[in-house]
């Protein structure tokens, strides 16, 4: 028997957030007009996280199929998100920012080599819910990632071609083939509606919780932290290396001496032999005159 689907609490939706802006026309004249207060960065920060993160956190789970991976996602999102904020706080839309941070993320090829995701994870507890997240992970990233915006999130289709960076006709037909490969192996989930459902099912299952706003932060100004203090002494050690290059460097250029030729047809120097009876003489002569005296500085007369 199916386990039934937790209850929803406040602030965490299946999949698919609703916009908090959005009122029913009645609503207008229940309340007066009250000025909208002033929010500092982090409490609008907070505000997104804590509508956004639960919802984002079992997309997650649906496009890569591990609990601890879809956590760290939108963490790493959000974490970017924050480190930007003068940017994503003046986007149309900051929610869409986010998640599709967290979904390029959540699919990026490179987790595969980590040791801590060499293993899988244990599978859900249901058959049902096992069979299907075993057909979404056999999906392309891309297909899976159409899947789950148009039939779990429920993009259109000119929203989910802009947020997967591709054209509308190529987002349709990445869309027909998930269909057609999620119907073969579950002839049950071909209607959309049914197969939304069951999105919807297979992610509240898990029970997933975000971290806390906070923490995110905190995280995100710690990681901000180290990579100024790598890139300081990344700098600092740049710049040592260049002055001890200017110091040691020569300061004009020796050209290399080159290697030597054999020079052809020149005879063998001869080794020095015995002196002659002449030879023999004049070394006689030259150690029995004088070491010094005018006979050393005026040649003799004949």
């Amino acid at each position: 028997m199916k386990n039934p689907t937790p209850p929803p609490q406040p602030g965490d939706s299946t999949l698919a957030p609703r916009n908090p802006g959005h009122r029913s026309p009645g609503h207008r004249n229940a309340e007066p007009h009250r000025p909208a207060a002033r929010l500092t960065p982090a409490q609008a920060f907070d505000a997104l996280y804590t509508f956004c993160a639960p919802a984002l956190v079992r997309q997650a789970y649906l496009l890569c199929g591990r609990r601890e991976l879809a956590r760290e996602s939108v963490e790493q999102a959000f974490q970017l998100a924050w480190q930007h904020w003068p940017e994503v706080a003046v986007d149309r839309d900051p929610a869409t920012w986010v998640r599709a941070a967290a979904y390029e993320y959540a699919l990026s090829p490179w987790h595969r080599f980590r040791p801590r995701f060499r293993h899988p994870e244990p599978p859900p507890a249901d058959a049902a819910d096992r069979a299907l997240l075993a057909v979404l992970l056999t999906l392309p990233p891309s297909y899976r990632r159409t899947l789950v915006l148009y039939d779990g999130v429920g993009l259109d289709l000119p929203e989910t071609a802009a947020e997967t960076e591709a054209s509308t006709p190529a987002t349709a037909s990445r869309l027909l083939h998930a269909r057609e490969a999620v119907a073969a192996s579950l002839p049950r989930l071909a209607d959309p509606s049914v197969l939304h459902q069951r999105l919807a099912e297979l992610a509240s299952a898990e029970r997933l919780r975000a971290a806390r706003p906070t923490t995110v932060r905190a995280g995100s100004e710690r990681r901000a932290r180290c990579w100024t203090r790598a890139a300081i002494a990344f700098t600092v050690a740049l710049i040592g290396a260049t002055a001890l290059t200017l110091r040691t460097a020569p300061t004009q250029y020796d050209p290399p001496v080159p290697r030597g030729e054999t020079v052809q047809g020149i005879p063998p120097k001869p080794a020095p032999g015995a002196l002659s009876n002449k030879q023999t003489a004049l070394r006689k002569k030259l150690r029995s005159a004088s070491a010094n005296g005018p006979e050393r500085l005026l040649p003799e007369t004949r």
